[in-house]
């Protein structure tokens, strides 16, 4: 099942470390097939507050998911943001493609 490393960065920087990240993070996702499918593109916020950028990257499972982020290479650079940038990261599991939402509610009513 596909799995989803996001990240809500809150605040921003062009420090020259983060720039430094930037550059490397695709080099530390391709051995565990990752890609991304949101990098820093605007936000249109519906509902409530967004401050800062969303990141989304794709990985076939979650275990690839989990040994990207505990890579030596992505635990290297991983400082040139987190220096600079605070927000949260979170790794999650997708749903498959006969996902119905009605079952899952079906489920917690019981």
């Amino acid at each position: 099942m596909t799995a989803y490393a996001v990240a809500h960065l809150r605040t921003l920087s062009n420090h020259d470390d983060v720039l430094t990240y930037i550059e490397k993070i695709q080099k530390t996702m391709q051995p565990y097939g990752g890609r991304f499918l949101v990098h820093g593109s605007a936000v249109e916020v519906v509902e409530g507050e967004w401050p800062g950028a969303l990141v989304v990257v794709s990985f076939p499972d979650m275990d690839a998911a989990h040994d990207w982020y505990a890579s030596p290479a992505y635990r290297e650079i991983l400082p040139l943001r987190t220096d600079h940038i605070t927000g949260d990261v979170v790794l999650a599991e997708g749903v498959g493609p006969d996902y119905d939402a009605r079952k899952t509610a079906a489920a917690m009513r019981a």
